[in-house]
């Protein structure tokens, strides 16, 4: 294997889930800004969009700032970023405070150079110079837990990341695993699973446990919900 190869495979790529969260020196509409270290203790969610004063990201920063207070709910803060300057950003939130009556509350890194979208892969080759629509959900532990891409057309869900969290919160507190559309699936309600035993002895227990514990259904040894 020649040189530059060994080296290529070697460099570190854009960062995965449950990698640590690059340290990443920021400068922000809040001031220079050290990720993740500045927000140690508690979760966060950087999110990029693809410029100021166009359409639908004004539309997401409205929704987020609306919901900023159910993430500080869940100890979460909010970074916004893209590759516009610090003025640009200062002049797009004022003109949302004095046209839609939202004051942007969060942070937003200018990021001109695209260093930081480079970093974590926010840069898509098909979608021109522009951030695409990015999600990051770090924890208190400065790991990386969720990503989540969108294309410039279509706008992102908040509820999806609010619910990303206190499931992620849910699963940390609990010990247990959330199913599809929790807290609100259509068959089973708000319960968790638990994870499948891993030997023929647990699989049994698993079966007698759940026949002693009214907080337990069991369908099968593999396929238990519990009350939480």
């Amino acid at each position: 294997m020649s040189q530059d190869v060994a080296d290529t495979d070697e460099s570190p790529g854009m960062p995965l889930l449950n990698d640590p969260f690059p340290e990443l020196e920021v400068e922000t509409t809040h001031g220079t800004k050290v990720l993740p270290d500045d927000y140690e203790g508690s979760w966060f969610v950087l999110f990029s969009h693809p410029g100021d004063f166009t359409p639908v990201c004004t539309t997401e920063f409205v929704a987020f700032q609306q919901r900023y207070d159910e993430f500080k709910e869940l100890d979460t803060e909010l970074i916004g970023l893209s590759v516009d300057r610090v003025h640009s950003h200062i002049k797009w939130t004022e003109w949302i405070d004095e046209e839609l009556d939202e004051q942007i509350e969060f942070p937003i890194i200018a990021d001109e150079q695209g260093k930081v979208a480079t970093e974590l892969g926010m840069l898509h080759p098909g979608a021109g110079s522009a951030t695409v629509r990015s999600v990051f959900v770090v924890d208190p532990e400065g790991e990386l837990r969720l990503i989540l891409y969108y294309p410039m057309e279509i706008g992102r869900n908040i509820d999806e990341i609010l619910r990303s969290i206190r499931a992620f919160q849910t699963h940390e507190a609990e010990g247990v695993a959330l199913p599809a559309d929790w807290p609100e699936n259509e068959s089973f309600g708000d319960k968790a699973l638990l994870s499948p035993p891993s030997t023929d002895a647990d699989a049994t227990a698993r079966l007698e446990e759940a026949d002693a514990d009214d907080d337990l259904e069991a369908y099968d040894w593999w396929f238990t919900l519990k009350d939480i």
